[in-house]
């Protein structure tokens, strides 16, 4: 049942992804490729589905999706910032329009790490932004890993939503420059055009002192003869 609720929600992603005609990449740890998986049951996968990692030992991680050691030593493998710099290092090695990561504890021990086992953290990253939500489930290592996996799934279908939401404003927000920008530029002609027209009206008066002018030193300019020699 829980494998068709996963690929229930994989084709409702797809569905956006084809509206959009985006593409996907997935970095996985836990899950150790189920996501991937999971997406490319899907007929027609080559066209919006790019490629995949599976980075489960931290060296991994590093070489392969440019995860900070550090933010490893310091935050831990399971956390939002490893969980979106794989997202973000997948979108740029993949070339990739949408990037989905996981990294969690998936059981049936936790490995030494002070996070419980069923937490995981699912990044996302565009060319724009990146987030990472996270969650924790209970039940088996198999069960985690299906869980983890349908969870990544809702948080992208949510993701994609919001960002869509956020172009959409963005594209208001450019349409709304624009229509301000014409405005003070009609203001501004108008304002040139009335200069302009006070100095036509203002011009004739100067025109007419300065033929005044001309006027007077041609009169003084000639010389009346009385007509002999």
């Amino acid at each position: 049942m829980m494998d068709a609720v996963i690929q229930a929600t994989a084709a409702r992603f797809v569905r956006l992804l084809k509206t959009r005609h985006a593409t996907v990449t997935v970095a996985e740890s836990c899950t150790g490729g189920l996501l991937a998986s999971t997406f490319t049951d899907i007929a027609g996968a080559s066209a919006w589905f790019k490629k995949s990692w599976v980075t489960y030992a931290n060296e991994a991680k590093v070489e392969e999706l440019g995860v900070s050691p550090e933010d490893l030593k310091t935050r831990g493998a399971v956390s939002a910032q490893v969980a979106i710099q794989m997202a973000k290092g997948a979108l740029a090695k993949a070339n990739a329009t949408f990037a989905i990561s996981v990294t969690g504890i998936a059981g049936p021990t936790n490995e030494g790490s002070s996070k419980p086992i069923g937490t995981v953290y699912v990044g996302i990253a565009t060319d724009t932004w990146a987030n990472a939500i996270h969650t924790q489930i209970g039940g088996t290592r198999s069960e985690n890993k299906r869980g983890f996996v349908h969870f990544a799934l809702l948080t992208a279908l949510q993701c994609f939503d919001e960002a869509m939401e956020r172009e959409a404003q963005k594209i208001v927000e450019e349409h709304e420059a624009m229509i301000e920008a014409a405005r003070l530029e009609a203001l501004a002609q108008a304002e040139r055009e009335e200069r302009e027209q006070k100095a036509r009206e203002e011009a004739p008066w100067q025109d007419e002192a300065w033929l005044e002018e001309q006027e007077e030193e041609v009169i003084l300019e000639v010389e009346w003869s009385d007509g002999e020699e």
